[in-house]
């Protein structure tokens, strides 16, 4: 069984908390505004669109305090929620979506893949992102990253 990343938007640390620790039986992030994916580690896999999409150094994005800031540990660690950026938020809400293809495609020949992932599903992935940044702007949320292993 592999890792499942899910991205979603909550109003600040304490409604993601409540996103991932339930108590009605609900899936992690039910009710809240965001999608699943099976590999996109939001700490390593996405420095570098970080890095394309705002412009600043893969060491300014390292050491923002929300970039992987730990929210949520549960159950010794299987599920984890972690705090995206907001520039990232804020860079992904206002970019140009023909833009996303031509960062998708130098995602895709960075290093930090083992393997060489599909541009066309990266330029996806940023296009769901996008529209999630872009709603959590307007709503004035903040985006997460839960993992499950």
């Amino acid at each position: 069984m592999g890792v499942l990343f899910g991205y979603f938007a909550a109003a600040d640390d304490d409604d993601a908390v409540r996103a991932v620790v339930r108590d009605d039986d609900e899936p992690t992030a039910t009710g809240y505004d965001g999608f699943d994916v099976n590999a996109m580690d939001p700490t390593l896999d996405l420095l570098p669109a970080e890095v394309l999409l705002t412009g600043r150094t893969a060491e300014a994005v390292q050491a923002d305090p929300r970039r992987g800031h730990l929210v949520a540990l549960i159950e010794d660690g299987q599920l984890v929620c972690l705090s995206l950026t907001d520039a990232l938020r804020d860079a992904l809400a206002v970019a140009d979506r023909a833009s996303l293809r031509g960062i998708a495609l130098e995602w895709a020949a960075s290093d930090v893949f083992s393997t060489a992932p599909d541009p066309d599903g990266l330029a996806e992935l940023l296009d769901r992102a996008a529209d999630l940044a872009g709603r959590a702007v307007e709503r004035g949320h903040r985006l997460y990253c839960w993992i499950c292993v």
